[in-house]
């Protein structure tokens, strides 16, 4: 950096303290990222936050245009030199990441890169991230250029705090998903009450209506007007009840982080094993986003809790303009046929309105000990 003492510990200020203000975790990645590259001059800079299935759960960029991201494709899987500062926790500064034996290459999009810095975000023993730069701005009128080992140190400063904002913005998140689940709860059983006294009365008014059809039709009629005005009643409730329900990991971290997070929930609460990818997918419109998750949710209760299943695996990918959802389980099967059945898999019709509700469609393989596939294609994607 080409800034004095004091200008530079002004900077380092000003960047921990925009960490340490942001409460949610995008928020927290996004400001970390653009410090780290401002504070060292590169024009490059990401910051990965692992999954637990050789991938990256979040991969946040700063100097690299929207198109350019949305031209370089889905997110990188842990290989090379990414994975080095998640597996071997130790910081790597390269004069030219292409001549590295673990250079890998990159997708045709991907900018040119050379010089590199990486840096493990660790908590404790555990690696929660690394941090990336690539192509040290050079100041030099002649000589060379690349990051240096001051670079590295104050680098290594910046990830100790990341990791105290990162882990702080977690337990946050973590402390709000507790509240909403309280709430939700709390809403379930109001939704409950309020929705059962409608119905009960309006079986009363409808039975009073049909007992003066007969001897008294101009009270039936009054009887009559009344269940149209609960019925509209209990209709509105259930609406307001359906938009306070939408998930809200959704509107926060978007479908394919939602997904990923509860399949990594679920791997660890059974003892099947749970699997998600993604490949290419990137935003839906917020109904389809809704609806592929609740298909999603239905399919895996179903392997899980119904079909005895060892193995299921979810994916999402695109197919042309469309994006389709897959979850394929080794579980005990059924006769598809068995759907149109009166009380057999009301789960399936459900999941056949959800696709149908957002312009998609639903198919449904399976047949006895042979396992369920289950897929749903949206259009767009």
């Amino acid at each position: 950096m080409s800034q004095g003492p004091r200008s530079g510990l002004a900077a380092v200020s000003s960047a921990l303290l925009a960490m340490s203000r942001h409460l949610e975790v995008r928020d927290v990645l996004k400001t970390i990222v653009a410090s780290a590259r401002e504070l060292l001059d590169a024009e490059y800079a990401a910051l990965g936050v692992p999954d637990d299935h050789g991938g990256f759960a979040q991969f946040v960029v700063d100097g690299v245009s929207d198109a350019q991201w949305k031209a370089i494709g889905p997110l990188p899987r842990q290989h090379g030199i990414l994975a080095a500062m998640l597996h071997e926790a130790k910081p790597e500064r390269l004069a030219d990441v292409r001549t590295d034996p673990r250079f890998e290459g990159w997708p045709s999009a991907h900018p040119e890169m050379s010089d590199f810095l990486g840096m493990p975000i660790r908590d404790g023993d555990e690696v929660i991230g690394a941090l990336y730069l690539a192509n040290k701005k050079c100041h030099k009128p002649a000589g060379s250029c690349g990051f240096t080992e001051d670079d590295e140190d104050l680098l290594a400063i910046l990830a100790q705090h990341a990791a105290i904002a990162l882990t702080n913005a977690r337990l946050y998140e973590r402390s709000r998903e507790l509240t909403i689940a309280e709430e939700r709860s709390r809403l379930a059983h109001e939704l409950h009450d309020a929705v059962s006294q409608k119905l009960f009365s309006l079986r009363l008014t409808a039975q009073a209506a049909a007992a003066l059809v007969d001897r008294d039709p101009s009270r039936a009629k009054g009887e009559l007007q009344q269940v149209a005005a609960l019925a509209a009643e209990a209709a509105d409730e259930l609406r307001a009840a359906v938009v306070e329900l939408r998930p809200a990991a959704l509107d926060e971290d978007g479908l394919i982080a939602t997904l990923r997070t509860q399949i990594q929930v679920l791997d660890r609460a059974h003892s099947a094993r749970v699997t998600f990818t993604s490949n290419g997918v990137r935003a839906l419109p917020a109904a389809q986003e809704e609806a592929l998750l609740r298909v999603a949710q239905e399919a895996l209760h179903n392997a899980l809790r119904h079909a005895g299943a060892e193995s299921v695996e979810v994916t999402l990918d695109r197919r042309g303009p469309a994006a389709v959802l897959r979850v394929t389980d080794d579980g005990a099967g059924f006769e598809p046929t068995a759907i149109r059945r009166a009380g057999r898999h009301l789960g399936l019709v459900s999941m056949r309105d959800r696709a149908s509700g957002v312009g998609g469609r639903l198919t449904v393989e399976s047949a006895p000990g042979k396992g369920t596939t289950i897929e749903m294609e949206v259009p767009g994607g």
